[in-house]
């Protein structure tokens, strides 16, 4: 398949960063690759926000998925980890640097209509009193890592925190 230079840098991005993620699921790599044959759209992008305590994490409250990580659709052109900064901003008002390494690779349908795409989590550090400026209808609210949340996606929380484990343990971005 011929892409234009447009629609191949978010690609590039996005198998350079699922390469370099700290962690897979879900047969994510191979999932990709086999993909790249045909469109992979819509990808998708997310940052999950820990407190320096690495103890919460920030979430939104969506109408349909319920809490989860700050993110979304990548948009044309953008490269995943630009699509997660800037959902992260439409939907929390917080602007923290993106940690280096990507923290996950995912398959996931993010709509009942929607084929599964490429999920990629980025990961950063915020401060807690930092204000939370949420989208209308999606508050976004920090929450306890040793707490569950209701959410469309169950594994998120088992997929946070065995981050957090993997970064007390070795730091971030390792």
């Amino acid at each position: 398949m011929i892409r234009s230079p447009f629609e191949q840098r978010p690609l590039d991005a996005a198998v350079a960063d699922a390469a370099a993620a700290t962690l897979e699921f879900d047969g994510a790599r191979a999932w990709l690759r086999a993909a790249l044959a045909g469109a992979v759209e819509p990808l998708g992008a997310e940052v999950w926000v820990l407190d320096p305590a690495l103890e919460q994490i920030v979430l939104v409250r969506h109408p349909v998925r319920g809490l989860v990580p700050p993110g979304g659709k990548v948009e044309p052109g953008e490269c995943p980890r630009e699509g997660a900064a800037r959902e992260l901003a439409e939907e929390t008002g917080l602007r923290p640097r993106l940690l280096e390494r990507p923290a996950a690779a995912a398959v996931r349908s993010f709509h009942p209509a929607l084929p599964v795409t490429l999920s990629l989590s980025y990961a950063a550090i915020a401060d807690p009193g930092a204000p939370l400026i949420a989208e209308p209808g999606q508050p976004a609210t920090w929450i306890r890592l040793d707490r569950g949340w209701d959410s469309c996606f169950p594994d998120d929380v088992l997929r946070v925190r065995a981050y957090e484990r993997l970064i007390r343990t070795r730091g971030p971005g390792r």
